[in-house]
């Protein structure tokens, strides 16, 4: 296995062109990670300087491609952005000029190869349960004979590997990252890709080509079998990873993950907002963890007040949780169960509303 130290001083071994120090000690190897076979890093640099520092790019990953047992490389140069300025104040500034500032919407670029939709779980805060919401939904939707793929969007902290039971990395065949299979589902997650201790210290651009490289260079389907919908577990928040997936892929909708209480609706109209300046409908809003502990209601009239479908709500349950950790959706562990009910309720709304 390559030694983190061992990765830093082939790197220090190449100069950086600018002040003539090792590439580490320059402080341009930025979120370092090291595997069993693979190492990646960003390398951010000046605006214009990419021309300058591309051979030095090329330079690393050749490096690093000759030690001994290392199979993947992946070095990303990336380079700042300069804020964008202030308009000038001016005595009186029109609502037309108001608008003429604010940045406009992201255009996407396409969908991923052979998938015919797109779906993204979401939630503006953390701790609400969307992952085991996004992971139960994509097994109903598998459920109804619909070919499902889920991607585990959230690369600070992925999930997806226990909640389906997977380890190891996945295959490379011609290009491409083979997706694991479990319970019917094709999954992808940088979880798949690190040891499952490691901490993604990644600034937004790393975090952003590890989302783009999982979304498009993973063969979700094919012509002959194509792919129904590509489930998107979406990290908390409205950052870096949420405007990467926008600009990458036409979404065709939205699902928001949320808690009755008032902290939790305040993130998920967030979110919702977020869905709405970009074009992006609000399929429906579910309440997770309803009932005497976290209240009960709130999910359904936030839904009303945004006016956006309300899809239904999920208590507190055991079987539920126990799935979670086992790594099996509750549809496969308690088919015949009232939270099995209810998201099987859930896939087959959202399966009109995508028109499968």
């Amino acid at each position: 296995m390559p030694d983190r130290a061992a990765v830093l001083a082939v790197l220090d071994a190449i100069r950086d062109p600018k002040s003539g120090q090792g590439l580490a000690a320059a402080g341009l190897v930025q979120g370092l990670t090291v595997t069993d076979d693979r190492a990646g890093f960003v390398m951010e640099v000046a605006a214009g300087d990419t021309a300058l520092y591309a051979p030095v790019r090329d330079a690393a990953e050749a490096a690093l491609k000759a030690m001994p047992g290392m199979d993947r490389v992946s070095v990303v140069l990336t380079a700042e952005t300069a804020p964008a300025k202030k308009p000038a104040r001016t005595a009186s500034l029109s609502p037309q000029a108001v608008d003429q500032t604010r940045p406009k919407a992201p255009v996407p670029t396409d969908r991923p190869a052979h998938v015919r939709r797109v779906l993204a779980i979401a939630s503006g805060k953390g701790g609400v349960g969307k992952s085991t919401v996004a992971v139960n939904l994509a097994a109903a939707l598998a459920a109804r004979g619909l070919s499902i793929g889920i991607l585990d969007a959230d690369v600070y902290g992925p999930s997806l590997p226990t909640m389906l039971g997977l380890s190891g990395k996945p295959d490379y065949r011609d290009g491409m990252i083979e997706p694991h299979l479990a319970h019917g589902l094709k999954a992808m997650s940088v979880g798949l890709l690190t040891k499952a201790d490691d901490a993604m210290i990644w600034r937004g651009p790393m975090a952003s080509q590890a989302l783009t490289q999982m979304l498009t260079q993973t063969r979700w389907g094919t012509a002959e079998a194509p792919l129904d919908i590509l489930v998107v577990d979406l990290p908390p928040g409205t950052g870096d990873v949420q405007l990467t997936l926008i600009q990458k892929t036409p979404l065709d909708g939205a699902v928001i993950v949320t808690t009755p209480q008032e902290v939790a609706l305040a993130d998920a109209r967030r979110a919702h907002k977020l869905f709405e300046k970009v074009g992006v409908a609000t399929l429906g809003l579910i309440e997770n963890m309803s009932g005497e502990v976290f209240g009960h209601g709130g999910g359904e009239a936030e839904a009303g007040r945004l006016s956006i479908p309300y899809l239904g709500d999920l208590p507190l349950d055991a079987a539920l949780r126990r799935g979670a950790d086992a790594g099996v959706p509750v549809g496969v562990s308690a088919p015949g169960g009232d939270i099995a009910g209810r998201f099987a309720g859930f896939a087959e709304t959202l399966a009109k509303k995508l028109g499968l």
